[in-house]
This record gives structure tokens, C-alpha cells and sequence, in this order.
């Protein structure tokens, strides 16, 4: 159970909430052991009146008296019980939250490289499937676990006490169950890991597939998908059977030692009976132990394949938070900021592919510049706008922001100060206003219509019929590709930081649309550093400087005039763009 110590802090958190909880399960139990001592004095009393040594007024007396008690630690234990469940299992909802919370937090503090090397589907299994397996061993597993300690402790010796020879005979088939459990739970073990791993590989196969359903459809991929399902869910039935068949075992085995046991009661019993050595309400009492051990008895096995998923889920937990972001946080506040941004010899090489997207790149830009970056697919211009936004951290050389490296700047007042537009417009599935809000949280109505029409965008939404109420669908479906670029335009203005990085953020926008989004962009961004990444010269021209890059490093460095009056590649695009235009 080492992986399950990092629950640990949690049992600390709760601590007085179990104790608690604890205490009331253990004394539910006790109430739940009065009633066979009771009706071994019931039968007692019978017994007397069938020999007429008591009056039948008083024999009902007494039975009257038994019953009441009886039902009375019934009631008394089932109230316990109650309070138990409220919580013992309450707590187990605690921790489920906390530790949801402890990995989504996790998630979000990761770099992108642990993104590109794990799938979706992987990441929303180990928080949601693994934790309700986990989730089961914080509470029911240990509510259980209590009671079934509880009526062992309790039992056993009040057996021992009663009748010593038949307590030993009707406990005979316990070691056997306890090395049975022993050796079954290490296969449950093993195999509980495998069905975890294949839930996570069913729920990233499915994400896949709807997230895709527009591509499936366009290649009428539906049966292949469906085939592909099909053979993935029978493997996947495989592990379960597999894992079932093992899980099977245990309740047969209980109940069948639980038979033998009460045989036992029985027959030795009976035999102690013939000789006067007990009592008819012994053997009806030892029945009524053997019966109210069956439950515990049989959750045993029910308890270990409990702990055992636990113990594989949480180790698939424990794998992902023992990761740790590459990028190590600052200790320095970025306030007041310029917005002067220095690359001294900066490279870059991707982990996960080994692509060298930069190569000793040296430029500065000015507090308040405009810089645009062109250059081929490859070339590294996206790249610059994420070493900036610091998803990634150099291989080498040094990024400054005025002035400091940015290595000591705190991330996240760094990435507050920096309004991005990614070149894949990431729109959420809530409303156009909400979404446009994700830039400013407390953002007016007036100041939301605003923005929408500087990103050009407003009649567009006026448009739909809910207007700025329509909900998106995912990734904003529902939205064209330029809509979906210009409300994150929106969401980016609204915002309001002290630099703006837009990569390719026009690309799905007609050459009209464009250039009255880069006038209403140029007035905003006015005394703001600006970074725009694009293949068009015309959202470049404009700019104070203008950065190519090819193959990761910069090939030539100015403003539209001088390049355009230098031969080279701004002027071969500058060319070919222009007769396109005329086209």
C-alpha cells in the first residue's frame, strides 16, 4: 500500500472527522452484539417455563423485557449506522475533491511538454475513473474495514469465553480464507492495473473520435471507427472478464466457509448438548455469531479487491504528480512593465522531436514597437512568441523583459502582462460573451460590444440569434474560422496587457476584414510592445520593424521600405503577394 501514504496527508486533514466516525462505527457494532446474547436468554427462558421452574407471568415478563432490548440496540445501532455513513463516507468525498483539485492544479503548472508526450484521454481518466477508485478506499473501504475489525475484536474473544472448544472449531476455516484473500488480491492487483490502463486508452480513443467527427465524416470513416471501437472494446472485456473471474472467487469462498462453520456449530454443538455441557440458546447464539461474521467474512474479499484498484489507480496518479514542470518559477514581480523585449543568442531545441526551431537569434524590440515576423512554415517564428510567453524555456542564450532575465520573473504575473492570440483559435464551449470575457472577468457590457467591434466581429455575432447569449460547441465549432480568430482578438483587447503576441491570428480573415482589424489593432496597441507572427506582408508593413527568419534564424531585419529595397525574400513575397492581389 505504499502508493496509497499519499492520501496520508488527507487522513491528517480529516483526522477528527474519522476519529469520529471511527468511534460511532465501533459502537453501532457493539449495539449490533446484544441481540444474540439476548436470544440465547430468550430460549433460557423458554426453556424454564417448558420445565415449569418460572410462572408464564413471569416468563412473559421477561421475554416482553428481552424483546424491547433487542429492538432497542437495534434501533440504537442502525441510528449509529447513519451516523456513520454520514460521516466516514463524507469524508471520502473530501478527499476525492481535494485530490481532483491537487491534480487539475498540477496539470495546469506542467509545461507543454507533458502535454505533447500524454493523450487527453489518459489525463481525464487519472482525475476522474482512478480517483473514484481511490475515492472508494478513503471511505467505504475503511468504514468497513472498521466494522468488520470491530465485530473480529469484539467476537471472537466473547466466543472464546462462552464455549472455548466450539468457538475453536466454528474459527477453524479463517486461516484458510485469510491465505486464499493473501494469494487472490496479488493477481487482483496486477489485473486491476491493466483494466485501468485500457480505460485510459478507451477514453483517449473516444475523445479522439468526437473531437474528429467532422474529418470522420467528411471520409466516411464510420465504419472503420466503429471496427476499430469494436475490437477495443473487446479487449477491453477481456481484461474485465479476466479481472471478474478472479473477483468471483471470493464470495463462493466466503459463503461456502461460512456453511462449514455453521455445520460445525451445529454438530460440535450438538454433541456438547448431548453431553450437558451447554445449552439449546448456546448453539442458537453461535449461530447468530458464525451468521453476523458472514458479512465481514465475505467483505474481506470484496475490501482487498477494493485497496488493490486503489493501489493501481493511485500509482497511475502518483506517476503524473511526481512530474515537475521544466520551467522553474521566479521570485520577482513583474510590475510596471515597458515592455522592452531582448533575444541575446537564444536556441531552442524541442524535446519531444529534437527540431532545432532556434538558432543563436539575437534582436531587440523597443518599449511601444510593433515587430512583425515573417518567414516559411518551420522557420521558428511561432516559437519566439512562446519563449516570450515562457511555455517553453531556452536551450540556451537569454530572454530579458526589461531588462531581467526572464527566468526571475514570477510566471504568472509575467503571462498576465502578455495578451496572446495563438495561431489555433482555442474558443471554450460556453457563451460568445463569456469567452470574449476570459480576457477581463469583471469586464462591462459596454466595454465587451466595444472590443467586438475593434476585432471586427460585432455584426457577426449580432447576427446569431441568441447574439452574444450563443453558446458555442466545442473548440467553438459553431463559429467560422475567422469568427472564432477574432473573438479571441476580442478576448486578447479586452484584456488589455503591456504586450501583445498575435500569432497568425488573420490567417482565416479576408484581405477587407484584415486591414480594418489591423487599423483598429495599431490604435490599440499603441505605446505597446507588439509581436505579430504572419505570412502576409500586408499585416507586416505596417510594422516599426520586421523580423524573417528562416530555418530558425534571422536572415534579415527592418522596416517594409528597407527590405522591400534589398533583394531578398520580404521583397520575393512582397512580389508574389502583391501579383496575387492583382489577380
Amino acid at each position: 500500500m505504499k502508493e496509497l501514504r499519499h492520501l496520508n496527508k488527507y487522513f491528517k486533514k480529516y483526522w477528527l472527522k474519522l476519529f469520529v466516525g471511527i468511534i460511532i462505527t465501533i459502537i453501532a457494532r457493539i449495539f449490533q452484539l446484544v441481540m444474540p446474547s439476548y436470544v440465547n436468554k430468550i430460549i433460557s427462558v423458554v426453556e424454564k417455563f417448558l420445565d415449569t421452574e418460572i410462572a408464564k407471568t413471569e416468563a412473559q415478563s421477561l421475554l416482553l423485557e428481552y424483546i424491547l432490548i433487542i429492538v432497542g440496540a437495534a434501533l440504537l445501532s442502525g441510528f449509529f449506522t447513519f451516523l456513520m455513513r454520514q460521516t466516514i463516507i463524507n469524508v471520502s468525498r473530501y478527499i476525492e475533491y481535494d485530490l481532483k483539485n491537487e491534480i487539475f492544479d498540477h496539470y495546469q503548472n506542467l509545461s507543454l511538454n507533458f502535454y505533447k508526450k500524454n493523450r487527453t484521454g489518459d489525463l481525464m481518466n487519472r482525475i476522474s475513473e482512478d480517483v473514484n477508485q481511490v475515492r472508494l478506499y478513503a471511505g467505504p473501504a475503511i468504514m468497513y474495514g472498521i466494522q468488520t475489525l470491530t465485530l473480529f475484536v469484539c467476537l471472537v474473544p466473547l466466543m472464546f469465553i462462552k464455549a472455548p472448544t466450539l468457538a475453536a472449531y466454528t474459527l477453524l476455516p479463517l486461516p484458510i480464507l485469510s491465505v486464499l484473500i493473501y494469494k487472490i488480491s496479488k493477481v487482483i492487483h496486477k489485473r486491476s492495473t491493466i483494466v485501468q490502463q485500457y480505460l485510459s486508452t478507451l477514453s483517449t480513443f473516444t475523445q479522439e473520435i468526437f473531437s474528429g467527427v467532422s474529418v470522420i465524416k467528411a471520409y466516411n470513416l464510420e465504419p472503420r471507427t466503429h471496427e476499430e471501437l469494436k475490437f477495443l472494446a473487446n479487449d477491453g472485456k477481456d481484461k474485465s472478464m479476466s479481472l471478474a473471474k478472479v473477483n468471483a472467487w471470493f464470495f463462493p469462498l466466503m459463503i461456502l466457509l461460512i456453511g462449514i462453520s455453521n455445520i460445525l456449530v451445529i454438530y460440535i454443538g450438538g454433541m456438547q448438548y448431548l453431553r450437558g455441557e451447554i445449552g439449546v440458546g448456546l448453539i442458537a447464539e453461535f449461530i447468530l455469531y458464525v451468521n453476523m461474521l458472514t458479512w465481514p467474512v465475505a467483505i474481506v474479499g470484496w475490501l482487498t479487491s477494493i485497496v488493490q484498484r486503489a493501489e493501481a489507480s493511485q500509482k497511475r496518479i502518483n506517476e503524473f504528480l511526481e512530474q515537475h514542470s521544466e520551467l522553474d518559477n521566479g521570485n520577482i514581480e513583474l510590475k510596471d512593465v515597458k515592455g522592452k523585449v531582448e533575444f541575446k543568442d537564444v536556441s531552442f531545441t524541442y524535446e519531444d522531436t529534437e527540431i532545432n526551431a532556434i538558432k543563436h537569434l539575437s534582436f531587440t524590440i523597443n518599449p511601444g514597437e510593433t515587430t512583425a515576423i515573417l518567414g516559411k512554415t518551420g522557420s521558428g517564428k511561432s516559437t519566439i512568441l512562446d519563449l516570450v510567453a515562457r511555455l517553453y524555456d531556452v536551450s540556451s542564450g537569454e530572454i530579458l523583459i526589461d531588462g531581467k532575465p526572464i527566468r526571475e520573473y514570477e510566471i504568472t504575473s509575467l503571462r498576465q502582462a502578455i495578451g496572446a492570440v495563438p495561431q489555433d483559435a482555442f474558443l471554450f464551449s460556453d457563451s460568445i460573451r463569456n469567452n470574449i470575457k476570459f480576457g477581463k472577468e469583471d469586464a462591462t457590457e459596454e466595454e465587451i460590444i466595444s472590443i467586438a467591434k475593434e476585432a471586427v466581429v460585432h455584426e457577426n455575432i449580432m447576427g446569431f440569434s441568441k447574439k452574444y447569449d450563443t453558446v458555442l460547441g466545442e473548440r467553438g465549432i459553431t463559429l467560422s474560422g475567422g469568427q472564432k480568430q477574432r473573438v479571441s482578438i476580442a478576448r486578447a483587447l479586452l484584456k488589455n496587457p503591456k504586450i501583445y503576441l498575435f500569432d497568425d491570428c488573420l490567417s482565416a480573415v479576408d484581405t477587407e476584414t484584415e486591414e480594418e482589424i489591423l487599423a483598429n489593432l495599431k490604435k490599440a496597441s499603441k505605446e505597446k510592445t507588439t509581436l505579430i507572427v504572419s505570412h502576409r506582408v500586408s499585416s507586416a508593413k505596417n510594422a516599426d520593424k520586421i523580423l524573417v527568419l528562416e530555418d530558425g534564424q534571422l536572415i534579415q531585419e527592418g522596416t517594409h521600405e528597407e527590405l522591400n529595397s534589398l533583394d531578398g525574400y520580404y521583397k520575393e513575397l512582397y512580389k508574389n503577394q502583391l501579383s496575387d492581389k492583382e489577380n
